[in-house]
């Protein structure tokens, strides 16, 4: 519990911070023009799924509450874009995150009311429970979710159709879907650093640090928690709608437990105790699980061995290690 008392914040001060942030975001920008299609569809992969550590990070560093069920919220935006291709014939992008979004938001809003009522354990086993029954669903129900053999989407258009990918031209797809994720990461990334530096923001660090003084304060504890939780729900939703037309096919998986352990999993290699440390978490993430199939059958283990270190040598993820390193070298420098 200790874990989680501390204050998620920038490890510089916000000019400086900025200095740093757009010379990152011309750099991303560039990955096209030097990178092959490989490591920029790796790169999508990783922005997106950064957003939903993003979402997640609300809750478990802000908020302080750990939730195993995002899984659920993943899968609702994944399974809005396979049913609007399959069922609808809709191919617009900007249809999928609207819709995505819309039934992102009712799922996280119905989940939330029934969590935010309890905190700790219970909180986390709830958010669990509540995930596996969609999960059971879109298993069970193969007549409309097309059971283990999942849904595929084809290429979605873009920008209100003024980009078509319905042949081929697999790289050139890439590079275009690759600048509307960044363009929709910045956004994101802008967003929640308003939210989380705002009185409401301030308000859900003080109930995460204290809950009886923050309700004292006249705070209302649970509409806060429903509140971040929709938010959080809402953010991985998009996370979900981005990443089908990458993959091309929606399955169960994305709803079953062990995807849900992985958003906990590169939020806490980034580290949750810095804004940006589910940011640096999910790239990473996304390229040492790619890495570590490829190398060898037995990834999970490597993965968990990897986990196991992160732990036990750098408690704070990557961001905190590196924020501590800055303040041990150039004191000055450090927050």
């Amino acid at each position: 519990m200790i874990a989680l008392t501390g204050t998620p914040r920038p490890a510089l001060p916000q000019l400086r911070l900025m200095g740093i942030a757009v010379p990152i975001a011309v750099l991303l920008a560039l990955v096209p023009s030097f990178a092959n299609s490989y490591q920029t569809l790796l790169l999508a992969y990783g922005l997106i799924i950064a957003i939903a550590g993003l979402g997640f990070n609300l809750l478990l560093g802000y908020t302080g509450l750990l939730s195993f069920g995002h899984s659920a919220y993943f899968g609702t935006g994944a399974y809005a874009v396979a049913f609007m291709a399959q069922d609808l014939g809709v191919r617009s992008m900007e249809a999928y995150i609207l819709c995505g979004l819309a039934l992102s938001a009712i799922v996280s809003a119905v989940f939330g009311f029934i969590c935010v009522r309890h905190t700790r354990i219970f909180f986390g086993i709830l958010t669990l429970a509540l995930s596996q029954v969609l999960w059971s669903l879109a298993l069970k129900l193969f007549w409309i979710t097309g059971g283990s053999d999942g849904l595929r989407v084809p290429r979605p258009t873009l920008l209100g159709g003024m980009l078509t990918y319905t042949g081929g031209g697999f790289p050139r797809f890439i590079s275009y879907y690759y600048y509307y994720v960044l363009v929709l990461f910045v956004v994101c990334v802008l967003v929640m650093w308003m939210i989380v530096h705002s009185p409401f923001g301030k308000a859900l660090q003080a109930i995460r640090d204290n809950e009886t003084r923050a309700a004292f304060l006249g705070l209302r504890v649970r509409r806060f928690r429903w509140v971040a939780f929709l938010i959080s729900g809402v953010y991985t939703g998009l996370a979900g709608v981005l990443w089908v037309p990458l993959n091309g096919l929606t399955t169960p998986d994305i709803l079953y437990w062990p995807f849900s352990g992985e958003i906990v999993f590169l939020t806490l290699l980034g580290g949750f105790r810095n804004f940006t440390g589910p940011i640096v978490g999910g790239i990473v993430f996304t390229f040492l699980k790619t890495y570590a199939v490829a190398t060898t059958e037995y990834w999970q283990i490597l993965l968990g061995v990897v986990l196991v270190v992160l732990v036990l040598v750098l408690p704070t993820g990557i961001v905190g290690a590196l924020a501590q390193l800055i303040g041990r070298l150039w004191p000055q420098r450090a927050d």
